[in-house]
């Protein structure tokens, strides 16, 4: 069972959050938070596997919260951010800060189950487009890729990640097994010092390893 917390400001979107994956099976909502300065004591309290999160909240934003709880967890919950606008400076920084995806308040119910069930799993929810724009417009230069030494297969592996492909995806285009394509994964985020995939892209995109 997947549990969740459910952080925002508005009530009534917080009681459609809960209706849509309440009514879910393997999800349960653990419980809500309507700020982001109450999402660290909820996360400590309920440990939920994702927290479902709001940029923008009045006191304190998702972004400084995601900071929170990576910063307090040795194994934090997955952050799924939810946004109104996907090109959003906020979004953008949430990303950086360690959220592992985002998904625009306007999606579907099944969309939303399916989002909490990618990100609980441990992959990464990304719309390679949305990406591109959010870090041309807000992604200052990091050399962080150019100075980890990639391998010419690592550098493949990232390129089709940035592309929004899974493993098995990545495998079948590559002529690899699924479990080689982890491996390469796994080597990628120790050489960029990032916790998942969600970070590597954008470092891939800020670094121009990608092109824009």
């Amino acid at each position: 069972m997947t549990s969740v917390l459910i952080a925002d400001d508005d009530a009534l979107v917080r009681a459609g959050l809960r209706a849509i994956l309440g009514a879910e099976p393997g999800l349960t909502v653990a419980g809500e938070a309507a700020d982001g300065a109450e999402v660290l004591p909820a996360a400590l309290r309920l440990r939920p596997d994702v927290v479902l999160m709001d940029v923008r909240m009045p006191r304190m934003d998702g972004i400084q919260a995601t900071r929170l709880l990576l910063e307090r967890f040795a194994e934090p919950p997955r952050v799924l951010v939810v946004t109104t606008f996907a090109n959003d400076e906020y979004v953008y920084e949430a990303l950086r800060a360690g959220a592992s995806g985002f998904l625009l308040k306007r999606a579907r119910p099944e969309q939303i189950a399916d989002a909490v069930r990618v990100v609980a799993r441990g992959d990464s929810l990304l719309f390679p487009e949305a990406v591109r724009r959010l870090a041309a417009a807000y992604g200052p230069p990091d050399g962080r890729v150019g100075a980890a030494r990639l391998t010419a297969r690592e550098g493949e592996v990232l390129t089709l990640m940035a592309e929004g492909l899974s493993n098995a995806e990545i495998a079948e285009r590559l002529v690899l097994g699924v479990q080689t394509v982890k491996t390469h994964v796994a080597a990628i985020l120790g050489k960029l010092g990032v916790r998942d995939r969600t970070q590597a892209v954008v470092a891939a995109y800020r670094s121009g390893f990608v092109s824009l």
